[in-house]
């Protein structure tokens, strides 16, 4: 029994509803009440297998309607009935950059599907041009082979019949025309994408050379190496990565000269990643092929020049395109590929010899310089003979090992400083870091003199190290140096090295050992790591990459 209550109090009227019954109904009513609640609250915090709440969302809670319109993939024959599902797929008349021209062409009515920021203006104003001049027999038997075969003026036209190719297709630029009528859509490949010049890249610059660089657009990048290898067994085969970001992966090899296990080796796993995307490009997708845990050591090269990739291609290595990244992934890869730069190559065979030396000599001294000038500085009968000067005159105010961590952090800080300041302002930067900070930092005694100098000089040999990846690794190894030379003197500096070269020889790109030539031991190959032969000099090809055609020249008669 229910009893409502009314009364007016202050002009405001106020209902009271009072239930009234025996008490094992009341508790039954409210058990009943909890019961339900309780089964409503947990369907709404409900989680499936992929981390997902419940079905019970009432921003997504659709109808059986909306959800069979959303999964649907046959192409109605009403243009009514396709917007409808554009509407439910894409959100269509909600999203502002995709549109459904509507328009009659003969006695047809057609729908143009595009996305406005891609579409290219002048090539589809030209055809919808030619289209308006079809006449009403022209388009009234066989219509869909009469509009590609005759009416639409372009290169690169293709048939789908299903509405989630179509989609597909307009999402990456494409525009779609659907007939009334027809079950089928066309897609045209009239894109228009957002793009910078192909400048040369800061990170791969050269005194002489191509001043070219990869961009992110994928199309112009292959471009780039096709124009280098005009060889009709060069392959680009291309994929998409990434369940809600559908990236395009190309990857690009020379048919007879990479091997093809690791060819197959690496479709199979950019297949198999399974992922909602790859906003950023190609660094997500190494870390999902390449296993390398918290190896520190970069286990694929990246390079932005063209040149270097059709090089890297020519020697029967896979390179990895993905779109949006103005970078290329070369596998396999070593220690040594890290370590060359297109310079040496750009200039005559001693010289560049001779840049590769001292290259390898600034790396070295990236890596070992402070420990070793570290471990003499705490056992002075280490000194060579003729070398007692080393050493500081006289002490800081801070330890040793603590001014190597301070400096080291510090110049880390500037260099990520100088990323994030302005150009205008990155000289007034420099001056700061360099003058009012270093220079005051030892006029205070909190540093001596030598640290400054021989960090100074580590640190060039840092930046002199081709590959940005490899130099930040190098700068890790040298850190986890001087923390074990500074607790267990040389027993920590043999053993410290020792283990870091073990981690790197224990390493494996795409099967490739990672110290290759060195580790294992190939005289012929060690030798054109260390000097840098001239070209005709280079009859066959590394056998890193297992290449079927090993030759590069033919044999002399």
């Amino acid at each position: 029994m229910v009893i409502l209550l009314t009364c007016v109090e202050g002009g405001a009227q106020m209902k009271f509803i009072v239930k009234k019954g025996n008490g094992s109904d009341q508790n039954d009513s409210n058990e009943s009440n909890e019961s339900s609640e309780s089964k409503e609250q947990s369907e709404k915090l409900a989680i499936d297998e992929e981390g997902n709440l419940s079905v019970y969302n009432p921003i997504t809670d659709m109808t059986p309607e909306e959800k069979a319109l959303k999964i649907q993939e046959d192409i109605p024959r009403t243009l009514r009935e396709v917007r409808r599902v554009l509407e439910e797929r894409v959100g269509l008349d909600r999203s502002f950059d995709l549109i459904l021209r509507e328009m009659v062409f003969g006695s047809k009515r057609v729908g143009i599907f595009y996305c406005n920021g891609f579409a290219k203006d002048t090539v589809l104003t030209d055809i919808i041009t030619r289209l308006t001049y079809a006449d009403e027999e022209s388009v009234s038997h066989h219509t869909l082979e009469a509009f590609i075969e005759k009416l639409i003026p372009h290169i690169q036209v293709k048939t789908y019949k299903k509405i989630s190719e179509i989609v597909g297709q307009v999402l990456m630029g494409g525009t779609a025309f659907f007939i009334e009528g027809e079950s089928a859509g066309i897609t045209i490949d009239a894109k228009n994408f957002p793009i910078r010049s192909i400048a040369e890249p800061d990170l791969e610059r050269v005194v002489r050379g191509s001043r070219d660089g990869f961009v992110e657009t994928l199309l112009l990048n292959v471009t780039l190496v096709r124009r280098r290898i005009r060889d009709e067994r060069f392959k680009l085969e291309i994929m998409q990565v990434g369940k809600r970001t559908k990236t395009d992966v190309c990857v690009g090899y020379i048919n007879d000269i990479a091997d093809a296990d690791l060819v197959q080796a690496v479709k199979d796993k950019i297949k198999n990643v399974e992922i909602d995307g790859l906003p950023l490009a190609e660094k997500q997708l190494e870390e999902a092929i390449v296993n390398k845990g918290w190896n520190p050591y970069p286990m694929v090269r990246y390079s932005e020049r063209p040149d270097v990739v059709s090089a890297h291609l020519l020697e029967g290595h896979v390179c990895v395109f993905v779109d949006t990244s103005p970078s290329v992934m070369i596998l396999p890869t070593t220690f040594f590929h890290h370590v060359q730069h297109a310079e040496e190559y750009r200039q005559t065979p001693f010289i560049g010899t001779y840049l590769r030396w001292v290259r390898f000599a600034g790396i070295m001294a990236s890596i070992f310089l402070l420990p070793l000038w570290f471990m003499m500085v705490m056992d002075p009968s280490l000194k060579p003979p003729g070398l007692e000067f080393l050493g500081p005159q006289k002490e800081g105010t801070l330890p040793l090992l603590v001014q190597f961590l301070l400096a080291d952090i510090g110049i880390d800080l500037m260099r990520m400083a100088a990323v994030h300041t302005p150009t205008p302002l990155a000289t007034a930067m420099g001056l700061v870091a360099a003058i009012l900070v270093g220079d005051i930092a030892v006029k205070t005694g909190l540093f001596i003199n030598e640290v400054i100098l021989y960090l100074a000089l580590a640190s060039i040999g840092m930046f002199a190290t081709p590959s940005y990846e490899l130099g930040l690794a190098n700068r890790i190894i040298r850190l986890a140096l001087l923390i074990i030379v500074a607790i267990f003197h040389v027993p920590g500096f043999v053993v410290g090295s020792t283990l870091w070269l073990i981690l790197l020889a224990s390493r494996k790109s795409f099967n490739a050992p990672y110290m290759w030539p060195f580790l294992p031991f190939n005289a012929k190959s060690f030798f054109a790591i260390l000097v840098r032969r001239p070209v005709l000099a280079g009859k066959t090809r590394l056998s890193i990459t297992k290449p079927i055609d090993g030759t590069r020249q033919p044999k002399s008669k």
